[in-house]
């Protein structure tokens, strides 16, 4: 929903800043006080084309910001998420700065973006409805989503579009087999025996670090031999070992505690220092007990390490990333062995071919049912609004046998706005005020549906008055109760029907024009529609006409 509009110096208005509500809400004005200006203005935050005219004489640029809640557009937060465009929780906020010198520049929640993804974005919040720009349903996307959406098939849609990627996926597996058979061939015997030859060789993931501690043990074995005996002999072994030379001294300070207490913590100390290296030398001793010198694993453990060495030297590898690249080559291998079988590849694309097929005829089982039905629905509103005798319909157009990611047709709006003619695609229909209320009578009937969550009619009342215009006021009106809607009228009986009225008006100040709108209390309300009713003189008569419009909306 549109929440903010900020417009400076573009054409005659000065400065505006505008706060929008839920609901169904007039433009009302004379013609010419700029109540379409405010549109075109923000057309420009949605992406629309802009140039050096649109500055207000005599300023330095045009800039204009609108602020949209987007809570419930899913699909919009995540595209800002992937554009890197996020903004405060909820919010989005367009902006779009033109210069005297046609130089144009677009922001998105601050940052700089494009003029395309302004337009992009401005196509999930916005529709307008008069002018050709930003009108989602002139688009056969959109349409088809609108028709899926009106009938309840969008969940079925996304089954058949996931089922046909599926297809595609396999399909170009399968051509890419056939294409790349003798390449992939080659690379599989050469995988094969590198693979082979590393799971001869079995290195397990930590062997090597155990193997080289080995060695380095086995290697030194007799300086180890050696080493620790010299240690036992002087700590405990040899006529002059450090342990009982501690014992003796610890026994005479243990005498002379009697006589001076103060030696207790040097005792204490040596006591400790004894255990420590009696410790010690049974640690030694049980080490001793099990070195030995060997040559015959000695050989067996180079061995194993020359065996490394050599494959690691083949692979251009480190001897402990040898098991990885094992693990690798066997992935690779599944992976070419799953390709290398054509003939589960051809049976996986047939099966997935036919679950594509299956899901395509059901949705267009039901697109027929829901385009019999929203053609009659929008034909019988349109003949309400000024459009009798006109037609409208929902055309499926078969798609080639290999039917597409949308299904097995293209879904096009077509509409006669009179009798007689033939029915044309929608975006051809050459009356802006006909195209309007085509429009609004596509709208009314998938409101429940709504895609895009403001829409605003420019010409909707064009070339029309009195009971249909009624009529297109309460159509607008209960079109409000689902979505935003934003109308520039100068019909009376279309402003009586909305829930808030603006006054748009210009006035000159200074020698320059300027345009000012006004949000109408109910007494301002009933001199505006008496206005709209009567011209330039407001009698009593107008005025309580006016006042009864009002009461029954």
């Amino acid at each position: 929903m549109l929440r903010t509009l900020s417009i400076r110096d573009f054409a005659i208005v000065d400065s505006l800043e505008l706060e929008f509500h839920p609901g169904f809400t007039v433009l009302t004005g004379e013609t010419g006080a700029g109540k379409s200006i405010l549109i075109d203005a923000l057309a420009l935050t949605l992406g629309g084309r802009g140039d050096a005219a649109v500055v207000r004489a005599g300023r330095e640029r045009a800039d204009i910001s609108a602020e949209f809640d987007i809570q419930p557009l899913p699909e919009l937060l995540r595209w800002l998420r992937a554009a890197e465009l996020e903004g405060d929780p909820g919010l989005v906020l367009l902006r779009r700065v033109i210069d005297k010198n046609g130089r144009s520049r677009a922001f998105v929640n601050g940052r700089p973006a494009t003029q395309s993804q302004l337009r992009e974005a401005g196509e999930w919040l916005v529709d307008i409805h008069g002018q050709h720009a930003h009108q989602s349903l002139l688009k056969p996307d959109a349409q088809r989503a609108l028709l899926d959406a009106h009938a309840g098939l969008a969940p079925l849609a996304a089954e058949v579009a996931a089922a046909y990627r599926q297809w595609q996926k396999l399909a170009q597996a399968r051509a890419e087999h056939e294409t790349h058979a003798a390449e992939r061939d080659a690379e599989c015997e050469q995988l094969q025996w590198q693979a082979r030859e590393l799971e001869q060789l079995a290195l397990q993931p930590d062997e090597w670090d155990a193997v080289q501690a080995e060695h380095t043990r086995l290697a030194h074995a007799a300086g180890l031999i050696e080493g620790v005996q010299a240690a036992l002999d002087t700590l405990s072994e040899a006529d002059a070992a450090c342990l009982p030379l501690l014992s003796g001294t610890l026994a005479r300070l243990e005498a002379l505690l009697g006589y001076d207490a103060r030696l207790r913590e040097a005792a204490d100390l040596i006591r400790s220092g004894a255990a420590q290296v009696q410790e010690a030398v049974y640690a030694l001793r049980h080490y001793a007990d099990r070195v030995e010198l060997d040559p015959q694993r000695l050989a067996a453990v180079e061995a194993r390490m020359e065996a490394i060495h050599g494959s690691a030297r083949k692979f251009r590898l480190a001897p402990q990333e040898l098991p990885q690249h094992l693990r690798q080559l066997q992935a690779r291998l599944g992976e070419l062995e799953i390709a290398s079988n054509l003939e589960a590849l051809v049976g996986q694309e047939q099966q997935a071919r036919a679950s594509y097929y299956d899901l395509a005829a059901k949705l267009s089982a039901g697109r027929k049912k829901a385009a019999v039905k929203l053609g009659k629905e929008v034909t019988q509103t349109m003949q309400q609004l000024a459009m009798a005798g006109g037609k409208f319909e929902v055309a499926l157009n078969p798609y080639p046998p290999e039917g597409s990611v949308h299904g097995a047709e293209l879904v096009e709006f077509l509409v006669a706005a009179n009798p007689g003619v033939e029915a044309r695609a929608l975006a051809k229909v050459a009356s802006g005020g006909e195209l309007s209320r085509i429009s609004l009578a596509i709208q009314v009937i998938t409101s429940k549906a709504a895609l895009v969550p403001t829409l605003i009619f420019d010409e909707v009342d064009a070339g029309i008055g009195g009971g249909v215009a009624e009529i297109v006021g309460r159509q607008l009106k209960t079109l409000g109760r689902e979505r935003q809607v934003l109308c520039v009228t100068h019909l009376p009986q279309v402003a009586a029907q909305a829930d808030r009225q603006w006054s748009v008006s210009k006035f000159g100040i200074e020698g320059r024009v300027k345009t000012m709108v006004s949000v109408l209390d109910q007494k301002a309300r009933i001199e505006e529609v008496a206005r709209m009713l009567g011209g330039t003189e407001i009698t009593a008569t107008t005025r309580k006409h006016a006042a009864e419009m009002l009461s029954l909306r």
